[in-house]
């Protein structure tokens, strides 16, 4: 059983998330606070497994209490954020401080709106419960530099032939942290890559933005008809999937709304599988650490497509969940840690 307390100044967000997490079998709410120091008080009476927190709070703001908590006492913390694009930067750097994900606040919505909130809040909440906090640690600061079936439409008539690589990486829980070292690591000339990180909508805008100034390469949130070129990164945005095409010798991406895949949207599957569609043995495809299966069966069908599959290894992974699941269905061709990565990628790409 995993035990979760939740810390939000707002008595509405606590009770919903409560009902939502307390659905499933396998978590009980512990508590619930409504600012940090109360808080404080819960977690010396009993440890949570996991803490669910908001970051704008009166007293003490999410943000401090985050960074006083994994200095002396490191839980794992889901940040819990509302949907708001201005504040999106604060709540990244939570992932800087150590936090393991970041949710969508559940909003009163449609039936099918709060059941992807659920499916989501708990998953969160799962892997955050297994997630490696020694990789978590927080990270030394970098100045930014200064200058699936149900989404994939039927394959279509031949196209043509071209040699120019393209690669395609699927993220999760510990994913930003591991995006920043992986993508950090490759020159401007890199083959064009296109990113499936599991966040929610608005955040990956920020988390574009920021990587952009601290890479070599340019990032970019996705937009239907970017092409893939070399020497630019484009980022699925939250809650619609990114798929791969091809014009053509000219790759590009289509943004794309549907249903959950893997129960999440957007789906490293549905990337993969239009990569293995559309590029095949021209694909360079990399999973890193996250909770699920998500992106399995896709890298298999990359493989069989031809393509080079890589997996990073249990050691620097925050959750080893989708690492695995791809290695145990055979779609990994080499598995290692973060840090090689970038290498491997270069490699298959000459």
């Amino acid at each position: 059983m995993i035990r979760v307390l939740i810390v939000d100044d707002s008595a509405v967000v606590r009770q919903t998330l409560r009902d939502l997490l307390s659905s499933d079998p396998e978590i009980e709410v512990l508590a619930t606070a409504g600012d940090p120091f109360v808080a404080t008080e819960r977690i010396r009476e009993e440890t949570p497994d996991v803490i669910t927190l908001d970051i704008e709070m009166p007293r003490m703001d999410g943000l401090t209490f985050l960074k006083k908590l994994m200095s002396q006492h490191p839980i794992p913390v889901v940040i819990c954020s509302s949907l708001a694009e201005e504040g999106a930067q604060s709540t990244l750097r939570a992932l800087e401080y150590g936090a393991v994900d970041i949710i969508t606040k559940p909003r009163l919505g449609t039936k099918q709106f709060l059941e992807e909130s659920r499916i989501e809040i708990c998953e969160a909440v799962k892997a955050a419960a297994g997630a490696n906090l020694r990789i978590l640690a927080p990270r030394r600061t970098v100045e930014p530099k200064l200058t699936a079936d149900a989404i994939l439409s039927p394959a279509t008539a031949a196209m043509a032939e071209t040699t120019e690589k393209v690669v395609v990486i699927g993220a999760s829980t510990g994913g930003t942290e591991a995006l920043k070292t992986l993508l950090e690591a490759l020159p401007p000339d890199t083959p064009g890559i296109v990113i499936v990180q599991h966040m929610p909508e608005l955040f990956t805008r920020a988390f574009a933005n920021r990587l952009d100034g601290l890479c070599a390469i340019t990032v970019k949130e996705a937009e239907t008809n970017d092409t893939v070129i070399r020497g630019r990164a484009l980022i699925a945005p939250g809650n619609h999937h990114l798929l791969l095409k091809r014009s053509g010798a000219r790759y590009y991406v289509e943004i794309k709304d549907g249903p959950l895949v893997c129960r999440h949207r957007p789906s490293v599957d549905v990337l993969f599988r239009s990569a293995a569609r559309y590029a095949g043995r021209n694909a360079v495809g990399a999973i890193l650490t996250g909770m699920g299966d998500d992106g399995a069966r896709g890298m298999l069908e990359m493989k069989e497509a031809g393509a080079a599959t890589i997996a990073e290894d249990e050691s620097s992974c925050v959750v080893f969940g989708m690492p695995k699941e791809a290695i145990k269905l055979g779609g990994v061709d080499k598995v290692m840690p973060l840090k090689s990565i970038a290498g491997a990628i270069l490699h298959h790409a000459r």
